[in-house]
């Protein structure tokens, strides 16, 4: 198992992704310090992108999140570790891409709204992300499949991430409902 250095993480384009532009090498809460990040540059690309570039910056960056988050956590040898947080980059970015324009306090609320699901884990959240982390091609030899395992793994990673941001926005829905 590899512990991530500043400069292992960036000595190559995917570590710096998957470890957030530095920000999963914190030493306290990497999720919560990533999530932060990807608030601070979702505000600049709304600066310079039209929400049909965010679009597809988010949509890019969630098909290459399996690929980048697969292999990272390949390389550390551990599938989801607490320093890879493109995940959490992908899915704050999709919720404010949703939600955005509002206020400071409304995005304050969002970004409590996700990290308690991401942390937490309730329900389905909890049930997505223990299936692929004891996901086992070994169990599954009689299911052939053209996906290698690190794939799937970085799947498993941006997925319950994606469930907590489909959680937020359905609170926000409602509550934007009833008020």
């Amino acid at each position: 198992m590899i512990i991530p250095t500043k400069a292992w993480v960036w000595s190559h384009p995917a570590r710096i992704l998957a470890f957030g532009f530095g920000s999963g090498l914190s030493p306290r809460a990497p999720g919560t310090v990533g999530t932060l990040y990807a608030w601070a540059i979702y505000l600049v690309m709304d600066l310079f992108l039209d929400s049909t570039g965010i679009a597809l910056v988010v949509s890019l960056g969630a098909v290459l999140g399996c690929w980048i988050c697969g292999k990272v956590g390949e390389e550390l040898g551990v599938p989801d570790h607490g320093g890879i947080v493109w995940d959490e980059f992908i899915a704050f970015w999709l919720i404010l891409l949703l939600c955005m324009p509002m206020s400071v306090w409304g995005q304050l609320g969002t970004f409590a709204l996700f990290r308690f699901f991401d942390a937490v884990k309730p329900g389905p959240i909890k049930m997505i992300d223990q299936y692929f982390k004891n996901y086992n091609l070994v169990d599954r030899m009689d299911q052939p499949t053209r996906l290698p395992l690190w794939f799937i793994k970085g799947f498993g990673v941006m997925i319950d991430d994606l469930a907590a941001a489909f959680a937020t926005l359905l609170v926000i829905t409602i509550l934007v409902r009833i008020w």
